[in-house]
Order: structure tokens, then sequence, then C-alpha cells
């Protein structure tokens, strides 16, 4: 439908005997010549005597038409009397039905009237509107023409006007076939994820009517229907094929060789599609056949679709293979969102913010734009797609591609061909292997593995973008920003590496995350994953394994029943790990130490927490930027920890039991960092003044727009805040 400007046509129905008429409005005057019946209120005082009577159809000849009340037509809508032309307009259609008036056709299928159409028969229809229109106007039945704007149905191929006209059509009976469907999902047979959409489901099935399968179309599964004889529809029969038909013609006493013609027009597109999920895999040929793909195949787990063919596509399907095989088509119908653009609006080429997908995968990889359609998506939500995340997601793709590239040609290089043979990943780090490696090992396992139990239940359970995105996080702000760091002080001798046990430990674990990181995001992101997975170590291929690929790969956790192995403890010893370097790296940025800088530290800490820290100094060096001739780790309440606390030091208290000391001759040049920051406070104070004296000008305040306002208000404070902070270390410094 398109709304364009047209015109409202209102014209005079003539009572019969008589002098009356009633004012009737059209947008469409050809089809007065089909009209069966002229209808008002039945509460509508102005024409309630009128109901009984007869109307004259305009340049008929004289043709009358009843004149009925239904409550169907609005009082206060147009001039509350309306022209019923059942051949032309579905709602009059259904009214026509109802009061069992006569359909009329007066078009020819090329728009042209036919004999119906009484003197103007032969003309276009658009031609006849306006010789109508003109004769009415010379015998005096034209009240007026206005500018009307309305909604005008149009061909979406050809752009012409498509004009309703009853012909015809096959239709399928659903009223049984529904209710089949609606049962399947109430009984639990079919899930539909998300849930909410089972009331549309049931609103749709509900409510159901028979089914227009028949298309003029050339193309398409013709309906199987053939009529007997040469002309005529009035005999026919439905069969699967020709031969079928001539065997039940034969049978109702027809002759072989009787002359049968098929059904011209095609199954709607919906019908044909409803088939797809069984006769793609040999119904009905195969139905019974033990090893067929139909019984294989059939039924299918789950469907994935867009939730806007929820009924034209999936309940028709539930209904066909519920209706022709029994057995509901899928387990789970998963309902996807609409790709929209950045901002949330419909694609739509007339605003032109459509995005052609074949040009962002030449520009991102088909791998971005997957993985941000996938993870950006929640289960019947619409998807903005932002050309930002899709860049973003690029350059995930090339954080892996290092970091496989860093396992391969820095970590793997010290691996002769016997270990090489080791580290192919033929199952999950067991307990025994798991308790021999040290506490950063031991925590990207048991992240790792926590991962792998995460993303299953997500997967398992439909959160497809939670699964995704949670191996995005772990591949990102745990395994390249920590343990590859962290593995390099065990491979090379410059990082405080060096020993052989260590650097295979190490190495086999960079292997182990990589690999198992590969299988999970493999899903999502399956072209980098396959290309990644084939240059690092792999494990040979199974007998049964049709190509040595990732695609083809056990998934990392093939048996729910045993969990993989994790330590909390290890978890727990690491994040305090963790959360000493970010507050030691916090210190050297405000304290504005330059970053080639190494500092001297003493860290205190107690128990086993002690213990692991001091076994990961020259991780804690690497990642801190420490002195490691001037880095201690003593028992907290001992001697040593209060000798650290007596030196003049930044303390860092990190967590209960964790702290760190950072002495200040080690931090700062205190001559040069006093210079520097009553330099910095001069300029803010100026800064201060001069902002501090706009919002006391009372024109500014009374005259300046409230967010201006605002805006200077918030910047004074962020001023005055950082005043307080210099003011505060140069106290410290004297």
């Amino acid at each position: 439908y398109s709304d364009e400007e047209g015109k409202l046509f209102y014209f005079k129905y003539m009572v019969e005997g008589g002098e009356e008429f009633l004012p009737v409005a059209t947008t469409r005057p050809e089809t007065i010549m089909g009209d069966t019946a002229v209808c008002v209120h039945p509460e509508d005082t102005r024409y309630k005597h009128l109901v009984g009577k007869k109307a004259i159809v305009p340049m008929s000849n004289g043709r009358t038409i009843p004149i009925i009340a239904d409550e169907y037509v609005d009082m206060e809508f147009g001039t509350g009397a309306l022209k019923i032309t059942p051949g032309h307009d579905p709602n009059d259609y259904a009214i026509g039905k109802k009061f069992d008036l006569e359909i009329i056709n007066i078009m020819n299928k090329d728009g042209s009237m036919n004999g119906e159409a009484g003197q103007y028969e032969g003309l276009d229809r658009f031609d006849c509107r306006e010789k109508l229109w003109e004769d009415m106007e010379g015998d005096g039945l034209v009240i007026k023409v206005e500018p009307h704007q309305q909604r005008v149905p149009r061909s979406q191929r050809g752009g012409e006007v498509i004009e309703p006209l009853v012909s015809s059509q096959w239709f399928v009976k659903t009223e049984g076939m529904g209710a089949k469907a609606l049962k399947a999902v109430e009984d639990g047979d079919m899930k539909i994820v998300p849930q909410r959409f089972e009331k549309i489901w049931n609103n749709w099935l509900t409510d159901i009517h028979d089914w227009c399968v028949s298309r003029q179309l050339w193309w398409g599964h013709r309906i199987p229907v053939w009529y007997v004889g040469e002309s005529g529809e009035s005999e026919y029969i439905v069969a699967r094929n020709e031969g079928e038909a001539r065997k039940q013609a034969v049978e109702k006493g027809h002759p072989e060789d009787v002359i049968l013609r098929q059904e011209e027009d095609v199954l709607d597109t919906w019908f044909s599609s409803g088939l797809w999920p069984f006769a793609t895999v040999g119904w009905p040929f195969t139905e019974g056949e033990e090893d067929s793909d139909l019984a294989r195949f059939y039924p299918g787990t789950c469907l994935e679709t867009g939730y806007d063919i929820l009924f034209f596509w999936v309940a028709r399907m539930a209904m066909m293979g519920l209706e022709l095989t029994g057995k509901a088509p899928f387990d789970v119908i998963y309902l996807h969102g609409l790709v929209r653009a950045a901002d949330g609006s419909k694609m739509s080429k007339t605003k032109g913010n459509v995005v052609d997908p074949l040009d962002t995968v030449a520009e991102y990889g088909a791998d971005s734009l997957r993985y941000s359609l996938v993870t950006g998506v929640t289960p019947g939500q619409d998807i903005p797609l932002n050309m930002e995340k899709i860049e973003a997601n690029r350059n995930f793709a090339n954080k892996l591609w290092n970091c496989c590239k860093f396992v391969t040609d820095n970590a793997l290089k010290g691996a002769d061909e016997e270990e090489m043979k080791t580290l192919g990943v033929n199952g999950p780090i067991g307990k025994e292997e798991f308790e021999k490696l040290s506490l950063p090992e031991r925590y990207i396992v048991s992240k790792c593995h926590s991962l792998v139990a995460s993303v299953t239940s997500d997967i398992e359970n439909y959160q497809l973008g939670a699964a995704g995105s949670k191996v995005y996080e772990f591949l990102w702000d745990e395994f390249a920003d920590w343990y590859i760091e962290i593995s390099k002080t065990r491979l090379y001798e410059g990082a405080g590496g060096g020993g052989e046990e260590e650097a295979k430990a190490a190495r086999r674990v960079l292997v182990y995350i990589l690999d198992t990181s590969l299988r999970l995001l493999h899903p999502y992101m399956p072209y980098v994953t396959e290309q990644l997975w084939h240059h690092i170590p792999r494990p040979s291929a199974t007998e049964d394994q049709v190509a040595h690929a990732l695609m083809l790969a056990d998934w990392p956790q093939m048996d729910d029943e045993v969990p993989l192995t994790t330590s909390e403890e290890a978890v727990s010893s690491f994040e305090s790990f963790q959360a000493l370097t970010r507050s030691i790296r916090n210190a050297r940025a405000e304290y504005n130490v330059e970053p080639g800088k190494r500092i001297s530290a003493t860290i205190v800490a107690k128990g086993s927490l002690k213990d692991e820290i001091s076994a990961e100094v020259k991780s804690l060096v690497a990642l801190a930027k420490l002195d490691p001739e001037q880095v201690i780790v003593v028992e907290a309440g001992s001697d040593e920890a209060k000798a650290a606390a007596a030196v003049e030091s930044v303390q860092l208290v990190v967590q209960d039991g964790v702290e760190a000391y950072l002495p200040l001759s080690g931090l700062i040049d205190p001559v040069k960092e006093r210079k520097r920051l009553e330099k910095q406070s001069e300029k803010i104070e100026k800064e201060i003044q001069k902002l501090a004296g706009r919002l006391q000008s009372k024109g500014f305040v009374d005259k300046a727009p409230a967010a201006v306002v605002d805006k200077a208000k918030n910047e004074l404070a962020e001023l005055e805040d950082q005043a307080a902070k210099i003011k505060s270390s140069l106290e410290a410094l004297s």
C-alpha cells in the first residue's frame, strides 16, 4: 500500500418512487456499476425511514438495489451512507454474504469493464471513472468532489493499482490442523523461545480462517487439481499426480481417454515452504523406511527464524507436519529479531540507511558481521546494526590472530618435535595434571573450564548472545591481557624464565586454552577459528572423521555428568594478585611515574597467599614494572612489614591481608614534582577564578540557557576537585 493524494466523489443515490436521495461518497466511482445495496446504521435518524426501500443505481437503466441497515456503518464517518459492492471490496463482500446480496463482477482481469458495466463495457477502469462521472453530472446526480488522502494497493513488482475481484480460489481447511499446532505448543511438544511469543501463536491459531492457497503466478507448485472434460470447472479431482487423477476419473465412470486439465494456479509460497521440513528429506516416497533420510532427519531439533514469520511460515510448517506426518517438525522454535539501522529505525531504501551485508563483509570480514549479529541479539529483540561494533569485532578477530601468532611463532619455538606431538588437545586437563601447575596456570585453566560450562549451558538454553560475549571477554580480558603476559616470564630468560619444566607447562597451557577457546568461538566465527586451529598443534584425526577440521572436533565438554576441573582457591588467590598489580599500576599513574622506570616495592601478605605471591614475584615485576632487585614479599605482622611501614612510602591497601608499600623516593623527584604541582595549581586556580566570576555575574546566570549554566557549574566543581587533590599532594611532599 502507498499513501497517495486522491479524490472523494460525493453523489446522490436516488430513492425509488420519490425525490429523496442518499448522499454517498466513494473513491472509485467506476465500481457503482457493481453496487448491490446501500447500507446505513440502524440508529441513524437521517436515514432510518428509508431502510427497506429501494435505491436506483446511477446510469444503470433503472436497476434497483435494497437499502439495508447494519451496525458496521459508522454514522459519524462521511455521509453515514455506504455503497456496497461485494464483487470489488473485501469488507463489502462480508456484508454481502451476511445479507445474501448479489455479487456482480464488472471488470475483466486486465482492468477493463465487462458486460456487467452496461454502456461502459470495454473501457479501461480509469476511463470509465471519468465517463461515468461525466454522465452522472449530466443527470444531476453529482454533489461534489474533494481532495482525499488514501491508501492505494499497488503491485510490488509492476506498480499497478490492484483491483479486488471475486474469483474462484482454492482454500485449505485449517481448523483441524490449527488445533493440532496449538496443542503441540500447549503440551510442550514444541517450545517457542522466547516464551512470550506463545501468546501470538495462540492468537493466530485460535482465530484461524480457511487458507487461500491459489496464486496466479508462472512459477511454483501447481495445485494438484484436475478438471474433467474439455471445458468447465464443475467436476474436478484432487490427486497426487495425473495418473492417480485418471484412475479416479475412470472409477467415476469416465472413459480411459477422458481429457483432464490441471489447475493452472500454483500453491501459495508459504504452502510450498510449509512442506520443507519433511518434503526435502524424502516424504512421501520414503515413509516407513527405517534407514531413510526422512527417518533420520525428521523431525528436526531446532528451527531458527525471525519472529515476523511466526505464523506465515512456522505455524504452516507445524500444521502441515502434524497433519501429514503425525509429528511436530521441531522441538524448539528459536525466534531472533530483525536487523535494524544503528539508531533502531527500520532499514529502508527511501531512507538510504540499508546496509549491504556483502559490502560489510568486504570491509570487515564475514566473521565480524556474523559475530556482531549473533552476540547482539536477545531472543525476539531487534538488532541495531552498528558499524562501530562490527569494527570492534573485526579488531577482536585480529587480537585472536595475534594471540595465535604469539603461541605459534614465539611460545612453541622452544618445543622439540617430541613435545609438539604431545601438545595437541584430545581432552580436558584432569585433576592430577591441574594440581601440578603454578598459580597463574591453575587460574587460567579454572577460568577456562568455568567458561566452558557457562557457554555450554547458555547455548543449550538458547542464550546465544550471552555465550558469545563471554568467550570474547575471556580471550581479551583474561587470556590476552594476563596469561599471555605472564607466560613470557616462563618462556624468556630475560623476563625471569629459563626453567625447562616451567616453559613446557606454559606451552601446554597456552595451546590448551587457545584450542579450547577456538572450539567455543567456532560457532560464532567459523572462518578465522578454523584457519587458526590448523596452525596450532592438533591431535590426530579419528577414523570416523570425514575431515580433520575444527568444525568436526569435539566440544570441550562432552560429558555433562563430569564437571571440568577448577579451583576456587586458585581463582581467589590470583584475583588478589591481579588487584595488587592494578593498585601498583594506578599508583604509578597517579604519581606520573615514567612508563619505563622500574620502582621498588614491599608486598605484605599472610599465609598461603604470601607464598603464592612470592612464587610469582617475576610475574609481578613484569606486569607492574617493578625493580626485581628491590621487591620483597613479607609476612603480615612481621618485623619486615613494620620496617616497610616506617619508611616514607605510598601505602596501598589492596584487600584484607594484602598491602603494598612503594617508597616515595623511588616514585618521584620531590623537587621536580613540587614544581610541577605548583605550576599546575596556579593554572587551575586561574581557571577557577574565571569560571567563578562568570557564575557570580547576574547577567550570565539570568540570560544564559539553563544547560549552559549547569555545564559551567559542573566544570567549576571538577576544577575545584582537581585543585583539592593537588593541594593534598603538595602537603604530602612537605
